[in-house]
């Protein structure tokens, strides 16, 4: 008996070996920077990756990549994702970026997405199922990076809805700053992902101190260890720190097309920081989906 088509894995889905949600309490902490660096660091270690910006409320991702000035396109196989990263006989070790996010579609950065619920859960269902992810060449994706909305509102239990079907699923990666207020909410993330079967891949404690840029010293400004706190309470993986530079900020910010975010990257000081955290995943070692 055949199943249902409702019941199906999304066919966006098909050639993508993992996917691994970036996930956050409450607003602020940093998660898209998270999400760029993550894609970074995959990217650097030879990994084909997709990232999905379903932050509907702030798609700021095309801005993080340099990419606001692309655009999307329709195939007969759905939306084709913008290449922001492919293989070139310079850097035969890396992988490609592929990003999906709604910015694309909305255009000038100051636009609003006014819209009630049922909009929002209907617009990530069709990313979730109408995007076609692909690699170069039709290669696969090896890692598809969820960017989501923080908090645990409709557009999460949209999206727990879609990826029901599409296990198996690594999990989420949990982004909070040192701070009890941010860790608090941290706790209410983590019971949605017990709730609907998401795996915690582990606490990840953002701007947890700033590098300064003149003299390299980290200050912890905003405290420290809320993060490692959180995780050893719940008995949970903690990833690591990731401090404030704002060395990284002035590259999101003066990146062009040909001086991408991902050569500038090779120059920064939370590159090391942050190929560790993705090590501590990768040695998790989920299985892929096919």
């Amino acid at each position: 008996m055949s199943t249902p088509p409702e019941e199906k894995s999304p066919d966006s889905l098909r050639n993508v070996k993992h996917v691994v949600l970036i996930l956050s309490g409450k607003g602020g902490v940093g998660k898209s920077s998270v999400t760029t660096q993550t894609a970074l660091s995959l990217i650097n270690k030879g990994f084909n990756v997709g990232v999905l910006d379903i932050d509907l409320t702030g798609p700021s991702l095309p801005r993080m990549f340099g990419a606001e000035n692309k655009q999307v396109h329709q195939s007969t196989r759905g939306w084709v994702p913008v290449n922001i990263v492919i293989p070139d006989v310079k850097h035969p070790e890396r992988g490609s970026l592929s990003l999906m996010s709604l910015g694309f579609l909305v255009g000038d950065r100051g636009n609003s997405v006014v819209w009630r619920g049922p909009k929002k859960t209907a617009m990530i269902k069709q990313f979730l199922k109408d995007v076609y992810w692909s690699g170069p060449n039709g290669a696969p994706i090896d890692y598809l990076l969820i960017d989501t909305p923080p908090g645990t509102s409709d557009e999460h239990i949209a999206i727990a809805e879609e990826l029901r079907f599409a296990q198996p699923i690594d999990g989420a990666i949990i982004v909070t700053t040192p701070q009890q207020v941010a860790t608090a909410d941290v706790r209410k993330e983590i019971n949605f992902c017990k709730k609907v079967n998401f795996k915690v891949l582990g606490i990840v404690e953002n701007m947890s101190g700033f590098i300064c840029p003149h003299c390299a010293e980290c200050t912890n400004i905003f405290l420290s260890g809320g993060g490692l706190a959180l995780s050893q309470s719940l008995d949970l993986k903690f990833l690591g720190n990731i401090p404030i530079d704002p060395k990284f900020v002035e590259m999101v910010e003066s990146q062009t097309d040909k001086n991408r975010l991902i050569d500038l990257y090779d120059d920064c000081e939370l590159k090391p920081l942050m190929s560790g955290i993705i090590d501590k995943v990768l040695e998790q070692n989920c299985p892929a989906r096919f």
